[in-house]
């Protein structure tokens, strides 16, 4: 299960922060994360699958903007939540 209040408190930039960008790529991949274990163990759930690829989506739309606005916040929450990245781009 997913415990949003810790995800939220762990990544908000100050107290009453809910709806950063870091923020909503923490909870994506948070439910990314427990929807890839729920597949491993019910691999013909195809609506499931569907689900993983959409919020997969949402967070690569989420991560290219945060690379385009904050590189340095970018390399640093994708190394935090060991999320793979395409080839560096060097500024």
């Amino acid at each position: 299960m997913i415990d949003k209040k810790q995800t939220i408190q762990t990544h908000a930039k100050h107290g009453t922060d809910t709806g950063s960008t870091a923020v909503q790529i923490a909870l994506l991949t948070e439910r990314i994360n427990n929807l890839s274990v729920h597949l491993t163990a019910n691999k013909k759930d195809k609506h499931g699958q569907r689900g993983l690829q959409l919020l997969n989506g949402q967070r690569r739309r989420l991560l290219k903007y945060l690379e385009r606005t904050s590189y340095d916040e970018y390399i640093a929450l994708t190394d935090q939540l060991k999320i793979r990245r395409g080839q560096r781009i060097v500024r």
